[in-house]
């Protein structure tokens, strides 16, 4: 018995394959540290297998260089979405880096096929309630800490409040980026309209900036975190106030620049009451004791949590039995490419056992 002791044994264990789609400002992103993290061999086990964006894929079961396989793309195939999981052994991971819809409708598919899903994309679990629901029903084999906060502790927080037996109550925060960037630099001296075009040029916006003045994009995000916190709530049980006023909301794309004029006498006069009474404008998005839900534009004391921060800052604040009186306060910053695809490849180490 003891000679038996005495031998050496070595566990192999088999590379872990890795799909990634998307490989826009994220996903390069994504490429660009794999490729930094690989080098150093942090990355343990995972093998980069797959890459696609919308136009072009290209693969191989041995790996793919991570630092030139975007001059590979535009000689590969046409995108087979459905077959992406196609080839891939059970336990591989599947990361969604688009902002597509027609992606996320195959995140419940994957898990169900024993394929785990890492995503920075808010239309899974922040999009029609059936569809949370299937992937929920895969939590263990699905990352999604990066689709709210870039990967601030939101998600992991709220979930473990609730594995410890507390419940969360309320929820508030600052959940844009860009909206948080604009409004911490408006003071009045600067057309609103001046800090969008500034903020669109810096690629803190979307290219149509009313993606993120419309608010829907808080409001996905306000249902990812409501649902972590245990509330299945759809859109339609949320009051979405907009930023962009009508007028700019149905302007052609072709005449939008000139279109943006719309913002500036709307909050000029916003920004003037607000000072009138020592508030700070912030865009926040509420989820309620009393099970009510909204995002807008409001006017906060300056020693309110949300009010603080600067830059690109994300400000969640969340009120439980735990935290009746002082709120869970939880920042950061909330937007770049990096942070985002530093969260998709730690939820890929924590998924796919890399």
């Amino acid at each position: 018995m003891s000679a038996l002791l005495d031998i050496p044994l070595t566990v192999v264990r088999p590379a872990v394959a890795v799909a990634l789609l998307g490989t826009g400002v994220v996903g390069g992103a994504f490429l660009d540290r794999w490729s930094r993290l690989s080098g150093l061999g942090l990355l343990g086990e995972l093998r980069l297998v797959h890459v696609a964006n919308s136009r072009h894929e290209v693969g191989h079961a041995a790996g793919l260089d991570p630092g030139g396989v975007r001059d590979e793309l535009p000689a590969g195939r046409a995108p087979m979405l459905g077959e992406v999981g196609v080839g891939l052994p059970e336990g591989s991971v599947v990361v969604d880096a688009t902002a597509s819809d027609d992606v996320a409708r195959w995140h419940p598919l994957w898990l169900e096929a024993g394929l785990r899903v890492v995503t920075a994309n808010k239309a899974g679990v922040g999009g029609d309630l059936a569809r949370y629901r299937a992937i929920d029903a895969h939590r263990a084999h699905y990352g999604d800490s990066a689709t709210v906060g870039a990967g601030l502790p939101l998600l992991r927080s709220l979930r473990s409040l609730r594995a410890g037996g507390d419940r969360v109550h309320a929820i508030a925060g600052v959940l844009s980026g860009s909206l948080a960037w604009l409004l911490d630099a408006y003071d009045g001296s600067t057309p609103f309209s001046e800090l969008v075009r500034q903020a669109r040029r810096r690629g803190l916006t979307e290219p149509d900036p009313r993606q993120d003045l419309s608010g829907a994009d808080v409001l996905r995000k306000l249902l990812i975190l409501a649902r972590a916190a245990g509330r299945d709530i759809t859109t339609a049980d949320v009051v979405v106030t907009p930023l962009a006023p009508a007028a700019l909301a149905t302007a052609p794309l072709a005449g939008l620049d000139a279109a943006l004029s719309a913002l500036d006498e709307p909050l000029r006069r916003a920004l003037a009451a607000a000072a009138a009474d020592g508030r700070r404008l912030r865009f926040v998005a509420r989820l309620d004791a009393d099970g009510g839900a909204r995002v807008g534009l409001e006017a906060l004391a300056p020693d309110d949590p949300l009010a603080g921060g600067g830059g690109c800052d994300n400000r969640v604040s969340v009120w439980s039995d735990r935290y009746a009186d002082s709120p869970l306060v939880i920042q950061g910053p909330g937007a770049g490419a990096e942070v985002t695809a530093a969260a998709l490849i730690d939820d890929i180490l924590r998924v796919g056992g890399g």
